[in-house]
């Protein structure tokens, strides 16, 4: 196997490796799923084309991600007009707390934090867990 190959997996392990010391174990006492929602506001200025290259950039995380047991996303459509210039909505979903915090420092992860930096505004994050 090449050495570019091994390196991902490496730090894969070791972040798992890590969520699992800080949390002391690898699954929760919960009965659901973890859920991971994450709305973007982009810049005023930000072309269609570098928004939809982000969008299919988080589109293609759970092909590259192990620990995303789920995945949806979508654009806002809420007559309301309370979303506060937040338009684009991602949900992960996740089996545990360690696979969220094994996610979250994926190289993976964070080379899309790389394509989506010069179009955003603003970000907003919540988890949460179902019943």
């Amino acid at each position: 196997m090449k050495r570019s190959v091994w390196i991902p997996a490496i730090l894969t392990l070791a972040a798992v490796i890590f969520a699992f010391a800080i949390n002391g174990t690898a699954q929760t006492d919960h009965k659901g799923v973890l859920k991971h929602v994450v709305c973007f506001k982009f810049k005023d200025d930000a072309k269609a084309e570098d928004i939809q290259k982000v969008v299919d950039a988080f589109r293609a995380l759970p092909e590259k991600i192990p620990f995303i047991a789920g995945y949806e996303d979508g654009t806002n459509n809420s007559p309301e007009k309370l979303n506060k210039g937040f338009t684009h909505c991602f949900q992960l979903t996740f089996k545990s707390e360690a696979d969220r915090d094994a996610y979250l420092p994926h190289p993976a992860h964070k080379a899309f934090g790389q394509t989506l930096g010069p179009v955003l505004d603003d970000v907003f994050v919540i988890d949460y867990w179902t019943d």
